[in-house]
């Protein structure tokens, strides 16, 4: 199932970087959530794609926006990675891919590397933008903020 604007959100239940089991209704408690993937903790690109939604992260919540990001790394990289650059922000892992592939994320490179893709969704869990760039890794938080500037 690939998840397309309009379409609502799935629910989900999954582990933060501290170990809390978080739900997605808590995160739709504010204007917009911005639902990152991304493939993988603390490497170029996924470091930079983070450090940008970091930098970023006061402006995204003066706009009504909670920041998520997901990726298929343990609770122990995650927090790692999070303690590392100084990331405001939930990571979730979703070690078995079960959300990535409900929400329809695709892979790149022959299926070897997941996807880099931002859903922007509204407080009544309705997908509201996506934007899919596995190379423009700042573009993302460009992107969610125009989606959620039109909220």
């Amino acid at each position: 199932m690939k998840i397309s604007i309009g379409d609502k959100c799935p629910t989900f239940e999954l582990n933060d970087q501290e170990g809390k089991l978080r739900k997605s209704e808590e995160f739709l408690t504010k204007k917009a959530l911005v639902l990152y993937f991304y493939p993988k903790d603390d490497t170029p690109g996924c470091t930079a794609q983070a450090c940008s939604f970091r930098d970023a992260y006061e402006e995204l919540s003066e706009v009504g926006a909670e920041v998520v990001g997901v990726s298929g790394d343990s609770l122990e990289q995650h927090k790692k990675f999070a303690k590392k650059h100084n990331l405001p922000f939930t990571l979730l892992a979703d070690t078995n891919n079960k959300l990535r592939k409900q929400m329809g994320v695709p892979t790149n490179l022959f299926g070897l590397i997941p996807g880099r893709v931002t859903y922007v969704i509204d407080n009544k869990g309705i997908v509201k933008g996506l934007f899919n760039s596995q190379l423009d890794v700042k573009g993302h938080v460009k992107k969610a903020l125009e989606i959620i500037e039109k909220l």
